[in-house]
Order: C-alpha cells, then structure tokens, then sequence
C-alpha cells in the first residue's frame, strides 16, 4: 500500500495520525476486501482549505470534516471484479497499484468534533478515515437506508480495530 500524507496544516492531534492513518485504511481494504495493492493520498488541512475545496467541488460555502474523492466508478460498492479490464484508468502503470482517490480531512473539525461528541480526537480522526475509504469504495449515504449501511460499516471497521466510541472525559 502507498499511503501518501500531505501535511498543510500546523495542527496537531495527541496521537500518532501515520500510523492510525494506516491502520485504518489497511483494515478498511482487508474488510471490504480489496484483493489489490493500493495507493492513495491523505491531505490534512485547516477549516479554511476544506471550505474552500468544499465550495469548489460542492458549492457548499462552509467548511466540512472529510471530503472524498474516488478515482474508481464502481458498478456496486465494493465490486473490484473487472477492474483489471479498464487497467488503464484504474491502475497506477509505473507501481501496479490500484489507484484508489483522495481524502481531505480538516484537523480543526477532527478537534472540535471530538469534544462535540465526547470521544478523542484519534476515536474521531479514525471514524472520518474509515468513512472516506467507504466512499472510495463506492458506498454512499444519500439515503436513510445507504447511511444506516455506510454507519454500520464505519463501526465494525474501527471495531476490528478496538477503536470503540469512549465516554466523555471532563
């Protein structure tokens, strides 16, 4: 796996955001099973650069926690059968890899919401990454029914993981 971090920002959590970022996206790659080596890229930035991708992308004029950006259309959520039939579009042809998107996360809304929801900031940190690489899988949650899926699915990565909702800490 080639997990590019881009730093943009001068925040910091209190946790080590590497290591749990891998975490994350190695287990969320083995539970939707992902028969492929990937590589994807993993931009930490402020509230101020997300509202401005947000905008532009979105045309929501606030800034947001996660923003993701699949490079792969799936024919359903985690089907990677076929793919290697449009090897082009979908595989880096310098490493093989498959070439999965991009993930934007604000750390100041890692921070804000973590206190907002009583848990810590890698609990929070953890849950958008898991979230983002459900949306590079092809899961999305316009519908009641597609979030209830998409939240299930969150937990049981972050499960594995022994990264469980915490109680508040005053």
């Amino acid at each position: 796996m080639s997990l590019q971090i881009i730093r943009e920002c001068e925040t910091e959590l209190d946790l080590d955001m590497e290591a749990v970022a891998a975490q994350v996206v190695e287990q969320a790659l083995d539970y939707a099973g992902c028969p492929y080596e990937v590589e994807l890229n993993l931009t930490l930035t402020d509230n101020e650069t997300i509202r401005e991708i947000n905008r532009e992308y979105r045309q929501i004029d606030k800034p947001t926690d996660v923003l993701s950006f699949p490079l792969i259309d799936y024919n359903t959520p985690a089907d990677f059968s076929g793919l290697e039939e449009d090897e082009l579009d979908y595989f880096n042809p310098e490493t093989g890899e498959l070439m999965l998107g991009d993930i934007i996360i604000s750390l100041e809304k890692v921070r804000e919401q973590a206190r907002l929801y009583g848990h810590s900031e890698k609990r929070e940190y953890a849950f958008l990454i898991a979230h983002s690489m459900l949306h590079l899988f092809g899961y999305d949650h316009m519908t009641e029914e597609e979030a209830k899926r998409m939240e299930a699915k969150q937990e049981e990565i972050l499960h594995c993981l022994q990264i469980e909702k915490e109680e508040r800490k005053e």
